[in-house]
């Protein structure tokens, strides 16, 4: 067996942990590496000219954080606030930009572990979000849980939105 075959063996057998939510009907999936924390939701700021699924902003230790309500992001009707609602901060880079950005699930599950194995590309039809939002399928327990590309749920364009509101915001 050559080195080249015993790297891709290995990394087959890499579990990959995901973090578990809810968002209406539907289980998703986020990469834990990119999960700072969860926090329970708590009233934003709203700020004006914002898209729509931007919820708003909130203080995180002294930082603003903008906040994402992701299922009006993926076309769906607005997040609705229960005592089970939370906020998962997740820290984003992109290029020489670190970000942090709130995403407003309606409840949060467990993390998994989930073998590369049982990720299935993801579908051209079929889900109710752009498939460029999704890493792939998981498979547990014979289930189908959609795993997110976080990087993609928002623009370029978007992102340096929300990073010109945290940084603006700090600066005041």
């Amino acid at each position: 067996m050559n080195n080249v075959q015993q790297a891709s063996e290995s990394n087959e057998s890499i579990v990959q942990q995901y973090l578990t939510f809810m968002l209406g009907d539907e289980i998703f999936g986020l990469e834990i590496l990119n999960v700072k924390e969860i926090i329970s939701y708590d009233n934003l700021a709203k700020v004006p000219l914002m898209p729509d699924f931007i919820a708003g902003v909130m203080n995180l230790r002294g930082s603003v954080v903008p906040v994402i309500d992701l299922a009006l992001r993926f076309s769906g009707p607005p997040a609705e606030i229960t005592k089970r609602t939370s906020i998962i901060i997740i820290e984003l880079k992109i290029d020489d930009l670190s970000l942090d950005i709130g995403i407003i699930v309606d409840v949060v599950n467990e993390v998994l572990d989930i073998m590369p194995s049982e990720i299935e590309p993801a579908p051209s039809f079929g889900t109710s979000i752009r498939t460029d939002f999704i890493k792939g399928m998981g498979k547990v327990k014979d289930q189908l849980l959609v795993l997110l590309d976080i990087s993609y749920v928002l623009s370029i364009d978007e992102l340096s939105m929300a990073g010109e509101l945290q940084t603006n915001n700090e600066e005041h």
